[in-house]
């Protein structure tokens, strides 16, 4: 896949921030989250105009624990500490049905015992190294290394979820690049003539035991790049977040005229 160009001054701008002057707030997508009963925002980045679309700034701009969307970083870690080879690699996990998942199905998944195992092998004090070095949301390591994405302690806004998810688009992370583009494969979620779409999801509970969920990647039309992040968060726990987030950011996508390849 192409990448496309990004100005060095403006990639600053947005890991740091959404900045006022490139941001535009839209209420009209309150309707998508009405819809299916959950509160949450949407951050949209047009990578060609440099524009950043957000519905519910207060949401955008607040941090919440990663839940399963950290999957992202334990990953480009594991790969780069040479813990995961390809996407084939199997972690001895005990027992259990996720004890022979390979990579790739555990990324799919989102197998917290498989990435609970890749924390624990990786070491705590690596994974603070990483997580100092690329400023993950609040940088807090606090508790067992196996359940930072999971003790609310470490915690990250979809405001900078929009700036993680972006670097990592163009391989900009302080990874190598391997590293970035295995994690790229393996978000990739649909890919035909007219747009390709790649995204992982998250979900967990919050420290008001809420359910929340993460939908976070981007779209490729007519070789423009477009980068979205979707929070969902509701108070009933036994929903599916996932695939909550996922039709939620399908719908808003959809509404924005994506999918017909014409953007």
């Amino acid at each position: 896949m192409n990448k496309f160009f990004v100005p060095v001054l403006f990639l600053f701008m947005l890991l740091s921030s959404c900045s006022v002057n490139n941001t535009k707030v839209d209420p009209s997508l309150k309707k998508y989250f009405d819809s299916s009963n959950v509160q949450g925002s949407f951050s949209f980045l047009n990578n060609q105009l440099g524009i950043i679309t957000v519905y519910n700034m207060d949401l955008d701009t607040q941090r919440f624990t990663p839940a399963t969307s950290f999957k992202l970083l334990t990953s480009l870690i594991g790969i780069q500490t040479g813990k995961i080879s390809n996407e084939n690699t199997v972690l001895t996990t005990g027992t259990g049905k996720d004890s022979a998942l390979s990579f790739k199905e555990a990324f799919k998944t989102s197998s917290n015992v498989f990435f609970q195992t890749l924390a624990n092998q990786v070491g705590k004090d690596t994974m603070k190294v990483w997580i100092d070095s690329i400023g993950y949301g609040n940088k807090n390591v606090n508790g067992p290394v196996d359940s930072l994405w999971l003790n609310d302690q470490l915690k990250i806004s979809p405001d900078e979820q929009l700036g993680f998810v972006s670097k990592l688009y163009f391989s900009q992370l302080p990874f190598q690049k391997y590293a970035q583009q295995m994690v790229q494969d393996q978000m990739l979620q649909e890919d035909n003539n007219l747009y390709q779409l790649s995204y992982a999801t998250g979900s967990g509970t919050d420290d008001k035991n809420n359910a929340i969920g993460w939908v976070l990647g981007w779209i490729v039309e007519n070789q423009h790049v477009y980068f979205f992040v979707t929070f969902v968060k509701s108070p009933e726990s036994n929903l599916d977040m996932n695939s909550i987030g996922i039709h939620v950011s399908k719908s808003i996508l959809k509404g924005m005229g994506f999918f017909k390849g014409e953007k």
